[in-house]
Protein backbone atom coordinates (compact mmCIF):
# COMPACT_ATOMS: atom_id res chain seq x y z
CA UNK A 1 0.00 0.00 0.00
CA UNK A 2 2.79 2.37 0.99
CA UNK A 3 4.75 1.41 -2.12
CA UNK A 4 1.76 2.25 -4.29
CA UNK A 5 1.36 5.64 -2.61
CA UNK A 6 5.07 6.29 -3.05
CA UNK A 7 4.85 5.48 -6.74
CA UNK A 8 1.87 7.82 -7.15
CA UNK A 9 3.78 10.63 -5.34
CA UNK A 10 6.82 10.09 -7.52
CA UNK A 11 4.69 10.14 -10.67
CA UNK A 12 2.94 13.29 -9.46
CA UNK A 13 6.29 15.04 -8.91
CA UNK A 14 7.42 14.02 -12.37
CA UNK A 15 4.22 15.30 -13.93
CA UNK A 16 4.47 18.55 -11.95
CA UNK A 17 8.09 19.04 -13.00
CA UNK A 18 7.26 18.30 -16.62
CA UNK A 19 4.30 20.71 -16.47
CA UNK A 20 6.45 23.50 -14.98
CA UNK A 21 9.03 22.89 -17.69
CA UNK A 22 6.38 23.21 -20.38
CA UNK A 23 5.01 26.41 -18.79
CA UNK A 24 8.49 27.92 -18.53
CA UNK A 25 9.21 26.99 -22.14
CA UNK A 26 5.90 28.52 -23.26
CA UNK A 27 6.68 31.76 -21.42
CA UNK A 28 10.15 31.97 -22.96
CA UNK A 29 8.74 31.24 -26.42
CA UNK A 30 6.03 33.89 -25.97
CA UNK A 31 8.59 36.48 -24.83
CA UNK A 32 10.81 35.68 -27.81
CA UNK A 33 7.84 35.96 -30.19
CA UNK A 34 6.85 39.34 -28.69
CA UNK A 35 10.44 40.60 -28.98
CA UNK A 36 10.69 39.57 -32.64
CA UNK A 37 7.28 41.08 -33.37
CA UNK A 38 8.25 44.44 -31.90
CA UNK A 39 11.57 44.35 -33.76
CA UNK A 40 9.80 43.58 -37.03
CA UNK A 41 7.28 46.39 -36.50
CA UNK A 42 10.11 48.81 -35.73
CA UNK A 43 11.92 47.80 -38.91
CA UNK A 44 8.77 48.14 -40.98
CA UNK A 45 8.22 51.66 -39.68
CA UNK A 46 11.60 52.63 -41.12
CA UNK A 47 10.50 51.53 -44.58
CA UNK A 48 8.38 53.40 -47.06
CA UNK A 49 7.08 51.82 -50.23
CA UNK A 50 6.51 54.02 -53.25
CA UNK A 51 4.37 52.86 -56.16
CA UNK A 52 5.96 53.86 -59.45
CA UNK A 53 4.91 52.52 -62.84
CA UNK A 54 3.06 49.65 -61.21
CA UNK A 55 6.08 48.58 -59.15
CA UNK A 56 6.55 48.91 -55.40
CA UNK A 57 9.89 50.53 -54.65
CA UNK A 58 11.29 50.55 -51.14
CA UNK A 59 12.52 53.82 -49.68
CA UNK A 60 14.28 54.21 -46.37
CA UNK A 61 13.57 56.96 -43.88
CA UNK A 62 16.47 58.80 -42.26
CA UNK A 63 16.88 61.29 -39.47
CA UNK A 64 17.13 65.01 -40.07
CA UNK A 65 20.76 65.01 -38.95
CA UNK A 66 21.76 62.45 -41.58
CA UNK A 67 20.31 64.57 -44.38
CA UNK A 68 21.49 68.04 -43.32
CA UNK A 69 24.40 68.34 -45.82
CA UNK A 70 22.30 67.12 -48.77
CA UNK A 71 19.24 69.21 -47.92
CA UNK A 72 21.34 72.29 -47.14
CA UNK A 73 23.14 72.16 -50.48
CA UNK A 74 19.88 71.66 -52.35
CA UNK A 75 18.26 74.56 -50.47
CA UNK A 76 21.09 76.90 -51.42
CA UNK A 77 21.04 75.65 -55.02
CA UNK A 78 17.27 76.10 -55.32
CA UNK A 79 17.45 79.64 -53.93
CA UNK A 80 20.14 80.72 -56.40
CA UNK A 81 18.35 79.15 -59.35
CA UNK A 82 15.15 81.00 -58.48
CA UNK A 83 16.83 84.32 -57.70
CA UNK A 84 19.09 84.41 -60.76
CA UNK A 85 17.01 82.66 -63.42
CA UNK A 86 15.28 85.60 -65.09
CA UNK A 87 13.42 86.17 -68.35
CA UNK A 88 12.38 89.46 -69.96
CA UNK A 89 8.92 89.13 -68.43
CA UNK A 90 7.86 90.97 -65.29
CA UNK A 91 5.50 88.16 -64.22
CA UNK A 92 8.22 85.51 -64.52
CA UNK A 93 10.65 87.70 -62.58
CA UNK A 94 8.08 88.37 -59.85
CA UNK A 95 7.18 84.66 -59.57
CA UNK A 96 10.79 83.47 -59.29
CA UNK A 97 11.83 86.21 -56.87
CA UNK A 98 8.80 85.59 -54.65
CA UNK A 99 9.63 81.88 -54.41
CA UNK A 100 13.29 82.70 -53.70
CA UNK A 101 12.48 85.16 -50.91
CA UNK A 102 10.61 82.45 -49.00
CA UNK A 103 13.98 80.68 -48.67
CA UNK A 104 15.98 83.61 -47.27
CA UNK A 105 15.76 86.42 -44.75
CA UNK A 106 15.79 90.18 -45.24
CA UNK A 107 19.34 90.18 -46.61
CA UNK A 108 18.06 88.73 -49.91
CA UNK A 109 15.11 91.16 -49.94
CA UNK A 110 17.49 94.12 -49.57
CA UNK A 111 19.58 92.93 -52.53
CA UNK A 112 16.43 92.52 -54.60
CA UNK A 113 15.20 96.00 -53.65
CA UNK A 114 18.57 97.53 -54.57
CA UNK A 115 18.58 95.81 -57.98
CA UNK A 116 15.01 96.87 -58.62
CA UNK A 117 15.67 100.47 -57.60
CA UNK A 118 18.71 100.60 -59.88
CA UNK A 119 16.57 99.46 -62.81
CA UNK A 120 18.21 96.05 -63.25
CA UNK A 121 15.00 94.13 -63.86
CA UNK A 122 13.55 96.87 -66.04
CA UNK A 123 16.72 96.67 -68.13
CA UNK A 124 16.28 92.92 -68.61
CA UNK A 125 12.73 93.43 -69.85
CA UNK A 126 13.43 96.39 -72.14
CA UNK A 127 16.58 94.78 -73.55
CA UNK A 128 15.05 91.28 -74.05
CA UNK A 129 17.76 89.76 -71.87
CA UNK A 130 17.65 86.25 -70.42
CA UNK A 131 19.70 85.30 -67.40
CA UNK A 132 20.43 81.72 -66.34
CA UNK A 133 22.63 80.23 -63.67
CA UNK A 134 24.42 76.93 -63.14
CA UNK A 135 25.41 76.12 -59.57
CA UNK A 136 28.81 74.46 -59.78
CA UNK A 137 29.18 73.55 -56.10
CA UNK A 138 27.98 74.41 -52.62
CA UNK A 139 30.21 74.02 -49.56
CA UNK A 140 28.38 73.74 -46.23
CA UNK A 141 29.99 73.62 -42.78
CA UNK A 142 27.69 71.65 -40.46
CA UNK A 143 30.14 71.65 -37.54
CA UNK A 144 28.80 74.97 -36.28
CA UNK A 145 25.25 76.31 -36.16
CA UNK A 146 23.96 78.31 -38.00
CA UNK A 147 25.55 76.37 -40.87
CA UNK A 148 27.79 78.56 -42.99
CA UNK A 149 27.86 78.00 -46.74
CA UNK A 150 29.60 79.26 -49.83
CA UNK A 151 28.10 78.86 -53.30
CA UNK A 152 30.07 78.78 -56.54
CA UNK A 153 28.07 79.33 -59.71
CA UNK A 154 28.28 80.41 -63.34
CA UNK A 155 25.87 82.91 -64.87
CA UNK A 156 24.96 83.31 -68.53
CA UNK A 157 23.47 86.62 -69.61
CA UNK A 158 21.96 86.21 -73.06
CA UNK A 159 21.43 89.45 -74.97
CA UNK A 160 20.13 89.78 -78.54
CA UNK A 161 23.68 90.27 -79.84
CA UNK A 162 25.96 88.57 -77.29
CA UNK A 163 26.28 86.05 -74.48
CA UNK A 164 28.22 86.99 -71.36
CA UNK A 165 29.51 84.36 -68.95
CA UNK A 166 30.10 85.47 -65.36
CA UNK A 167 31.42 83.77 -62.26
CA UNK A 168 29.41 84.19 -59.06
CA UNK A 169 30.45 83.43 -55.50
CA UNK A 170 28.10 84.04 -52.59
CA UNK A 171 28.07 83.11 -48.93
CA UNK A 172 25.72 83.10 -45.98
CA UNK A 173 24.38 80.94 -43.17
CA UNK A 174 21.49 78.50 -42.80
CA UNK A 175 19.06 78.50 -39.89
CA UNK A 176 16.49 75.80 -39.16
CA UNK A 177 12.83 76.76 -39.60
CA UNK A 178 9.58 74.82 -39.99
CA UNK A 179 9.04 72.99 -43.25
CA UNK A 180 6.25 74.22 -45.49
CA UNK A 181 5.10 74.10 -49.11
CA UNK A 182 7.05 77.31 -49.74
CA UNK A 183 10.12 76.03 -47.87
CA UNK A 184 10.26 72.22 -48.07
CA UNK A 185 13.83 71.90 -46.77
CA UNK A 186 13.15 73.78 -43.55
CA UNK A 187 16.14 76.15 -43.83
CA UNK A 188 16.36 79.94 -43.99
CA UNK A 189 19.33 81.69 -45.60
CA UNK A 190 20.76 84.47 -43.42
CA UNK A 191 23.36 87.18 -44.02
CA UNK A 192 23.47 86.40 -47.73
CA UNK A 193 26.12 88.37 -49.59
CA UNK A 194 27.92 88.32 -52.93
CA UNK A 195 31.66 87.77 -52.61
CA UNK A 196 32.58 87.94 -56.30
CA UNK A 197 30.72 88.45 -59.57
CA UNK A 198 32.94 89.09 -62.56
CA UNK A 199 32.85 88.60 -66.31
CA UNK A 200 34.67 85.58 -67.69
CA UNK A 201 33.99 86.02 -71.38
CA UNK A 202 31.63 87.60 -73.88
CA UNK A 203 30.89 86.01 -77.23
CA UNK A 204 28.92 87.40 -80.14
CA UNK A 205 25.76 85.58 -81.14
CA UNK A 206 25.61 84.23 -84.67
CA UNK A 207 22.43 83.94 -86.65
Amino acid sequence: MFKKVKNIDTAFRHIRGFTMLIIAGSILLSCFALYKSFSLVSQMQDRIYILANGKALEAYSAGRKDNIPVEARDHVKTFHQLFFTLDPDDKVIATNITKALYLADGSAKRIYDDLKENGYYAGLISGNVNQTIHVDSVAVDINEYPYKFRCYATQRIIRPTSITTRSLITEGALRNVSRSDNNPHGFLIERWATIANKDLKTTARRY
